[in-house]
């Protein structure tokens, strides 16, 4: 039986925000697939400016994810593949929320959004990297209607899916 999913809101992510997701990202289940600790609140102000640059040259980016009530739960979104392994070249979409908004739908709700505004600023397909040991955002993948396509090795010599989606 498929529920509601909850209502979020996306925006291009304040400089604000970058506070808001170090807060929220501070939890190590969070993290466990992203370094395994808390990142430095440099690393969020400086990817929050990047995904500001994104929004400005590509109309899309990682967005700010809100609840009903406007609170900041995480972000979500698109990117070009940023690393020199995997799928280069590749616009990938991505989610991250903190742990207290887990298993409610947010997730899935977000990334349908996101797939609709990426669609329509052009992008003709999209993968998702995913630790392969992270079974709720595989989950995700598939019910976002991604297949997996290709097995990579990381350079942490983790295994790495790559899923991809047709828009």
């Amino acid at each position: 039986m498929n529920r509601a999913l909850p209502v979020v809101r996306l925006r291009v992510p304040t400089h604000e925000d970058a506070v808001a997701w170090h807060r929220v990202f501070d939890h190590p289940d969070v993290m466990e697939f992203h370094g395994g600790r808390s990142a430095e609140l440099s690393v969020y102000e400086e990817l929050t400016a990047r995904q500001r640059r994104h929004d400005a040259e590509r109309g899309f980016c990682l967005w700010t994810v809100l609840d009903e009530a406007g609170d900041v739960i995480g972000f979500t979104g698109a990117q070009p593949w940023p690393w020199e392994w995997g799928p280069r070249g590749e616009i990938e979409i991505g989610w991250r929320l903190g742990r207290t908004h887990w298993g409610k739908g947010y997730v899935t709700a977000a990334a349908r959004e996101t797939l609709r505004r990426v669609r329509a600023a052009g992008v003709p397909g999209v993968v998702a990297m995913v630790d392969a040991r992270n079974a709720r955002s595989i989950a995700v993948t598939r019910r976002l209607g991604m297949s997996l396509a290709e097995v990579y090795t990381t350079p942490a010599r983790r295994e790495g899916h790559c899923y991809r989606l047709a828009l």
